[in-house]
């Protein structure tokens, strides 16, 4: 794991082999960092309810860019947050990096999530009144970090997006794909061995989504993080290094 002093590279440095898509690394024999067996959640009661996700069994391994494709109202959103410790499972588990997610308190997936894991959403989530480079500051922030070495990160971060001239601007002098852009800075900054994103190219148009979608594999392939991505976009899932299809919340193909 990078630790948190770990020289970074600018992203598009590196060029992948196979026409810009990631290899994936689980066939070097490495060890999941994510794996679920059997997954199932369920909302509601008796006649009235919803299985969201069916018998879902994954494994995901380290610096993979995993895709998960699937029609509004498939189950990959929710698929998602139950990797991501966000919601609990009816049944089924989720183990991340060995530890068994249902095992772990709130405070200790609380920490998890601060320590281990970065989001993106759809809606960017960025605070309107905070410059680009506050947003990205916040999540160390809350961690306690120095504000000194705060800056740096968040500073250092911008820059692997192409956004460090841009770190005083607010969110509303930035274009949605530069939100984006600071919105994957603040997933980043604190060193995560993954990053979640939903949707994370719906609201953009197909150059600025390409763009975003060419960051995404790259901090898969350049900084070594897990980048799991739930997407309709088939340029985003066309560039990832492998591809699962949620059909009705069952996995349909790998």
């Amino acid at each position: 794991m990078r630790g948190p002093h770990t020289p970074r590279r600018r992203l598009g440095q590196l060029v992948s082999p196979a026409g810009g898509v990631a290899p994936s690394p689980a066939s070097s024999g490495s060890q999941p960092v994510i794996s679920t067996h059997d997954l199932t959640r369920a909302f509601g009661a008796g006649e009235m309810a919803v299985t969201a996700v069916k018998g879902v069994t994954l494994d995901v391994h380290s610096g993979e860019f995993l895709a998960i494709i699937g029609r509004s109202g498939s189950g990959k959103t929710t698929l998602l947050n139950l990797m991501a410790g966000l919601d609990r499972p009816t049944s089924g588990d989720v183990v991340f990096q060995g530890s068994d997610l249902a095992s772990l308190s709130e405070a200790d997936l609380v920490e998890l999530r601060r320590s281990k894991i970065g989001f993106v959403f759809q809606s960017f989530g960025l605070m309107p009144l905070l410059s680009a480079q506050e947003n990205v500051e916040l999540p160390l922030h809350i961690r306690g970090t120095g504000w000194r070495e705060r800056r740096r990160r968040a500073l250092d971060t911008l820059e692997i997006v192409g956004l460090g001239s841009r770190s005083k601007h607010r969110p509303y002098e930035l274009s949605g794909g530069e939100q984006q852009r600071v919105a994957i800075a603040r997933a980043l900054v604190t060193d995560p061995d993954v990053v979640f994103a939903d949707e994370p190219t719906g609201e953009l148009d197909t150059a600025t989504a390409m763009s975003i979608a060419t960051i995404l594999r790259d901090v898969s392939l350049n900084q070594q993080v897990t980048v799991i991505v739930a997407t309709h976009d088939v340029t985003l899932s066309g560039m990832s290094s492998r591809t699962i299809e949620i059909v009705d919340g069952t996995m349909n193909g790998v």
